[in-house]
């Protein structure tokens, strides 16, 4: 992939307006699929999780599954959209190998949900209100993967292997109207929107929202007009963005890069485009199609969804806080420094966070677990960090530090265990030996080894350099294994030092 000419961001807004539209792709979690009884379920063998409606084979027909339409109508709710008293799924005709039927069910003209507006907050405090267009139904596709080469995409490949699990699966697709005035903020705020997205579905408890597991994911379009002039540019789509920072990333790319091609004169083609995480770049996909290209028809076999106004107001009543609002509620509650609470939005584990305080942790206790240790090991595993612990295990270990059973350094290797499945964590302190020593004897009895071992030590700390004392209690912590405590281990030093 050659390298792209970029211009400099601050230049290319003096030169353009960037203007941006997101898509953004909800997989649902209901316990079967959109159209079929098939179970929708992550992680199962390849091609298992099928019926013939997921295959489209001749003589099955679709049926709509009704908590994929509740979680629908809730989620365009809480998006400030108006439910359509009649909506319509359609065909959307086009072949790829993950899609055995050739067309997709979806809905087109006559949506779900439509008109609604998403209040978002920056981390410098600026609110933007996103315009959305619409929420529509329809179902996944099956998922490609493509074997040889060195990107693991189709270009390069030598072959590619499909698996159909995916196919059926609950989605929502949720569409803003263009976003205009965003200037520099442009790329913030496409992150701060499909984190807000993904705060309002975890509330809803609709889908499992995991981006590294394409539950969500974003199709970011951009495009820049001159300024001064009405007509937008052309839009470039990147697909399938599957984290907040890639979002970000990926849309201040394509501001830089159409910028570079147009100011030498150049024009945009109208494609899709891939991220590369890795690189930091977007590459071409294929030429972008038009609605008129997929010749979208009304589904024969499924009648219009008509939700009675009942329920409407049923599920309008259930609707929970707004994130805006909650992180507004969390913030002032926890008494967080803005560039602290952010530290935790910016992580995504917001939920996590406020699960684990509930509990009975300590706000910045949990904050520090979950944006520190338990971080650092799901970006070195490249997995969720939601996923690797509980809170309610979190707070156990959390409990073992404030009883002093453990110090910091311990509770991480019981962390790093309980992630790898050895167990709860007072069963793991028992199993490894992990607590810390509390019999003065045995400190002393280290103290003493480690002062007479470094006589020069000695004397500074009888002369009133006590901060010399920080090299023998490094001495008694290596000896201890670590399982000492450091406070205490210095209380020890200074009183033998002086004796």
């Amino acid at each position: 992939m050659s390298k792209a000419k970029l211009m400099d961001f601050e230049k290319a807004l003096e030169l353009f307006e960037p203007v941006i539209g997101l898509e953004v792709h909800v997989e649902l979690n209901t316990k079967t699929k959109m159209f079929s009884s098939a179970p929708n379920e992550f992680g199962s063998e390849p091609n298992t999780n099928l019926t013939p409606v997921c295959l489209g084979l001749p003589g099955s027909l679709p049926v709509v599954n009704a908590q994929a339409v509740r979680y629908s109508i809730s989620l365009g709710l809480a998006l400030g959209c108006e439910i359509s008293p009649s909506s319509v799924f359609a065909r959307k005709n086009y072949f790829y190998p993950d899609m055995a039927k050739n067309y997709q069910i979806s809905q087109y003209d006559k949506p779900i949900a439509e008109n609604g507006s998403v209040e978002i907050e920056l981390a410098n405090g600026r609110v933007v209100h996103v315009p959305i267009e619409r929420a529509h139904m329809e179902e996944d596709a099956g998922k490609l993967t493509h074997v040889g080469g060195s990107t693991g995409r189709i270009q390069g490949a030598e072959y590619s292997l499909v698996d159909y699990n995916r196919a059926g699966v609950p989605l929502v697709e949720i569409v803003t109207r263009p976003v205009f005035g965003g200037e520099a903020d442009t790329p913030a705020i496409a992150s701060a929107y499909v984190s807000t997205i993904r705060d309002i579905v975890i509330a809803l408890g609709i889908s499992d929202a995991r981006m590294d597991r394409g539950n969500l994911r974003c199709d970011a379009n951009v495009s820049l007009r001159p300024r001064g002039t009405e007509k937008l540019g052309t839009r470039t789509e990147t697909k399938n963005v599957n984290s907040l920072r890639s979002v970000e990333r990926a849309v201040r790319y394509e501001i830089q890069r159409q910028a570079a091609i147009l100011a030498d004169g150049g024009s945009i083609l109208q494609e899709t485009r891939h991220w590369h995480e890795d690189t930091g770049a977007t590459s071409a996909g294929r030429p972008k199609s038009d609605a008129d290209d997929y010749r979208y028809f009304p589904e024969p076999d499924l009648a219009p969804v008509e939700p009675s106004r009942e329920l409407i107001e049923e599920l309008r009543a259930q609707l929970p806080e707004h994130p805006t609002l909650r992180r507004r509620r969390l913030k002032a509650e926890w008494g967080f420094s803005d560039l602290e609470f952010q530290d935790i939005v910016n992580s995504g584990l917001l939920t996590e966070v406020e699960t684990t305080v509930a509990i009975g942790v300590e706000p910045q206790a949990a904050r520090k677990w979950w944006t520190g240790e338990i971080a650092r090991i799901a970006n070195e595993r490249g997995v969720d960090a939601g996923s690797l612990i509980t809170p309610a295990n979190l707070a156990k270990v959390v409990a073992l530090v404030d009883e002093g059973t453990l110090n910091d350094k311990l509770a991480r290797v019981v962390i790093g265990a309980v992630i790898d499945g050895e167990g709860e964590p007072s069963a793991i302190v028992q199993a490894r030996g992990l607590a810390i020593v509390s019999d003065d004897g045995a400190l002393i009895e280290a103290i003493d080894a480690a002062l007479a071992s470094q006589p020069d030590v000695l004397e500074k700390i009888r002369e009133g350099k006590v901060q010399a004392a920080g090299a023998v209690i490094g001495a008694v912590m290596k000896a201890m294994g670590g399982q000492a405590d450091a406070a205490r281990v210095r209380e020890l030093v200074l009183e033998r030092a002086s004796q």
